[in-house]
């Protein structure tokens, strides 16, 4: 089990907890802290003084003071009007990572809320209910008060939620497993639609994924220079050392890695006319390498924000009650972005090597298109047009969504970030990614067969003994549809990981 304390969590617990549903609980120091900021909100409450979010109400209305009887109406009406999200639901890993982030960003202490909140929530993080949250509505400003409101809406029983297949009332859902829907005391509705969990949910699962895909990138490469009999001499460690560029020189190591000891490579050592390849190819390092650093610089964003103390106001166990802006969404926005135009960055490469193993112009030899009886066969041709469209796709999306403001709430947020739109149209970047590398792979594959009975390096071959497993050797035209979505999934689920665990991101 896996428990929250408000100030370690990482993204591989992000994955453990969407994916492979490990089960959470609330550790006890930040059970103790939080009964202790607790009783702060609860003596605010005694004495009757106007603090923000406890006892007035919110946004442009902060200066109407809410009378004490109406305190838990107060939260269960800020809950049910916030939640004025559209659009798709989001899937169900996300929604599971926003919960356990919403969870422990009230295991910080800082948001005055109650343990039992938390352990209702997790209660229906374990059983597996989750809520129907609708992914648009969220500027980001005052966090992902939507969204959040969705969750938080589920919470006390009143929204549509998820179970088993089954959608229902959440409360009904609840009753079924015997959980008890929460009853929202002072500030708790505020405590939880206030902050950056949803977005950083999507972002940090994004996140996590491309950081698996810049490693199967550099196996594309070494699989498609085999493939197109070209040289490694550009990834020479000196070349590297020259330029001083941290990732470009782990990119070019890696890629050494991959090649060693090659047949391929020895084949045509020697008499080979060509100089020098093209940028596709012997660029790699950098290209790649800058987006490694990039990578790395955004990650370590993202998972400080996975433990971010993000309400207002935040409660202090001194008494103290601090009004600041720790839910606007502009860090986790700002990274997003980045991770898009890194993502657009892989994918443009990686689809003109694909043209380069299928143009009959550029492919050292190989059949045109890589059919095997050209004309009569189209081969891998449309496979190219389908990689040209996401990487133009990935392009698009890479346009920054966290320059952009629209004010709400009256003016009163009058800079917002757009960072659930940025996280978004990064999901979707990653999986148009994720595709054209499929592409590549299925492609290189085939070319490679073409060079036997050379071998290449071990790690290409057992790379292309992964890809045979799921993709069949092409025996006429087929549609390659099921092919690359099939390779997608096994890249997504961490097939080629093992073979470029030399690189820590």
């Amino acid at each position: 089990m896996l428990y929250l304390d408000g100030r370690s969590l990482q993204l591989a617990d992000l994955l453990a907890v969407a994916d492979a549903q490990l089960p959470v609980g609330l550790a006890p120091e930040a059970r103790a802290r939080m009964r202790e900021t607790r009783s702060v909100v609860e003596r605010a409450v005694d004495r009757g003084e106007p603090v923000y979010g406890i006892n007035t109400g919110f946004g442009k209305m902060s200066e109407v003071t809410i009378p004490l009887d109406q305190l838990t109406l107060l939260q269960r009406n800020l809950v049910r009007s916030h939640a004025a999200g559209v659009g798709d639901a989001l899937p169900e890993r996300e929604v599971r990572a926003m919960m356990l982030l919403r969870a422990n960003v009230l295991a910080t202490s800082y948001a005055g809320a109650r343990p039992e909140l938390i352990d209702t929530l997790l209660a229906m993080l374990n059983a597996g209910i989750w809520p129907v949250v609708p992914e648009q509505g969220s500027v980001g400003a005052s966090g992902d008060l939507a969204p959040l409101a969705h969750l938080a809406l589920a919470l006390i029983g009143e929204g549509p939620a998820r179970y088993q297949g089954r959608e229902d009332r959440a409360g009904a859902l609840m009753a079924t497993v015997g959980i008890a829907p929460a009853v929202l005391a002072a500030k708790e509705g505020l405590a939880l639609i206030n902050g950056t969990q949803a977005h950083t949910a999507v972002a940090g699962l994004a996140c996590a994924e491309l950081t698996r895909l810049w490693g199967v990138a550099h196996v594309a490469t070494a699989m498609t220079l085999e493939a197109l009999l070209g040289t490694p001499d550009a990834f020479d460690a000196r070349i590297q050392d020259a330029r001083g560029q941290l990732g470009q020189m782990e990119s070019a190591a890696l890629l050494r890695t991959l090649l060693e000891g090659s047949d391929i490579r020895e084949s045509h050592r020697f008499g080979d006319p060509r100089v020098q390849d093209a940028y596709a190819l012997r660029c790699v390092p950098q290209v790649h390498g800058p987006a490694l650093d990039a990578l790395r610089f955004t990650r370590g964003i993202i998972e400080r924000e996975l433990n971010a103390a993000t309400d207002n106001p935040l409660v202090l166990a001194t008494g103290e009650l601090l009004s600041g802006g720790n839910f606007h969404g502009q860090a986790v926005g700002m990274a997003s972005d980045m991770l898009a135009i890194i993502t657009a960055n892989l994918a443009v490469i990686s689809e003109r090597r694909i043209d380069r193993l299928v143009h009959p112009d550029f492919n050292q030899g190989l059949p045109p298109f890589l059919a095997g009886q050209p004309g009569l066969e189209s081969g891998h041709m449309m496979s190219q047009v389908t990689a040209a469209a996401l990487a133009s796709e990935c392009k698009l999306l890479a346009h920054p969504a966290s320059v952009d403001s629209i004010p709400t709430d009256g003016n009163k947020e009058d800079v917002v970030p757009m960072a659930m739109n940025a996280a978004l149209k990064l999901r979707r970047s990653v999986r148009n990614l994720r595709h054209v590398l499929s592409i590549e792979l299925i492609a290189a594959a085939e070319a490679l067969e073409y060079r036997r009975p050379l071998r290449s390096s071990t790690a290409v071959e057992a790379a292309h003994s992964i890809i045979r497993t799921l993709v069949t050797p092409s025996q006429g035209d087929r549609s390659p549809a099921p092919d690359i979505a099939r390779l997608g999934d096994a890249i997504a689920a961490g097939a080629f990981e093992h073979l470029t665990a030399s690189v820590t991101v």
